[in-house]
């Protein structure tokens, strides 16, 4: 995976929109997006304090990463649009 943030480009936005989704503003929503790299980008709740320590025995993260969360609802409206290769 790249770490090159500053030349990162979102391609598309994968399943639908917040207001698609019932967000009254439309804004301040779990969201995923690809971008041109082939990586993807996730909006979502940053619970890196509450879910680390209760990571599976084979999991971990680097000082850099986060543990974000999104609704089953985002992701599933998403399903749709994620490549399966």
């Amino acid at each position: 995976m790249s770490h090159e943030f500053s030349t990162a480009r979102i391609v598309r936005r994968l399943g639908d929109t917040p207001s698609q989704r019932g967000s009254a503003s439309g804004a301040n929503c779990p969201d995923l997006f690809e971008l041109a790299d082939g990586d993807f980008a996730v909006i979502g709740t940053d619970r890196t304090e509450e879910l680390e320590g209760v990571l599976p025995i084979d999991a971990s993260r680097a000082d850099h990463e986060r543990i974000v969360v999104i609704t089953r609802e985002t992701l599933i409206r998403a399903k749709r649009d994620i490549p399966d290769a």
